[in-house]
């Protein structure tokens, strides 16, 4: 892809290497004038573009000093939008940089250049990318649910019948939590024999068939999929989904 430049708070040099893979899922296709849009309401977060951030790794640059460098991997298709639009170019760059600064806990300058000679710094590493997970869902009876206490984190309720309410609550409900819980209301389904539910690092997809349910959402954490279980209670109509918490 190609490679930008930074520095830190601290002034330290960073070097952040943009990879394509169609591994990755590529966001909504917009237009220029829709992002802006977007941009400018009222929730802007409200596009999320899928990347996999990798670890740090330490490399020397061209004058000889030391140097971290970041590789972040994106979809194909998107890299060329990102390519071919400074809009996008520079909504992503902003995006990207949150990302490495909210996993890695520093502050980036937004002041970065682009390495006109070379498109990446150092070695580009493998990176295991999750894109699915399937975990086992279990049918339960009614019981009281034990996070009614928590504080809550995401609360949607769409007009639409196919989209359903949702609540996200955290564990503890202060600082960083151990684990999510998410609360999915599901009056039309009888069986959790007909939901298909995928867990990604931050997001959940749950389609209830035939046709009745269909939830897509990001989540403001990055969970332990393989951990993580679900429990469709079928008097309440609720599915239940624990998430484990990656380590702040």
């Amino acid at each position: 892809g190609f490679c930008i430049k930074t520095r830190t708070s601290k002034n330290a040099k960073i070097f952040i290497n943009i990879c394509k893979s169609n591994q990755i899922p590529a966001p909504p296709d917009l237009t220029e004038q829709e992002l802006v849009n977007i941009l400018e309401s009222d929730d802007p977060s409200g596009y999320r573009v899928p990347m996999s951030l990798g670890e740090p790794h330490v490399e020397v640059d061209n004058s000889g000093s030391g140097c971290t460098a970041y590789d972040i991997v994106i979809n194909s298709t998107f890299f060329g939008k990102i390519t071919n639009n400074e809009v996008f170019r520079e909504f992503f760059i902003t995006v990207a940089m949150e990302g490495l600064e909210n996993k890695y806990e520093m502050e980036l300058s937004r002041e970065w250049r682009m390495l006109k000679n070379r498109k990446f710094m150092g070695s580009i590493f493998d990176q295991n990318i999750r894109t699915k997970s399937k975990p086992m869902i279990q049918e339960m009876d009614a019981k009281p649910s034990q996070f009614t206490s928590s504080k809550s984190l995401i609360s949607e309720v769409e007009s639409s019948p196919v989209k359903p309410d949702y609540t996200i609550v955290a564990e503890p409900p202060e600082g960083h939590p151990s684990f999510l819980v998410a609360e999915i209301c599901l009056p039309k389904v009888s069986s959790s024999r007909s939901l298909v539910l995928d867990l990604g690092e931050d997001r959940i997809v749950l389609v209830g068939r035939p046709d009745l349910y269909h939830l897509d959402i990001f989540i403001p954490y990055n969970i332990i999929q393989e951990q993580s279980g679900a429990q469709f209670n079928k008097d309440t109509k609720v599915l239940t989904i624990t998430m484990p918490v990656q380590p702040a």
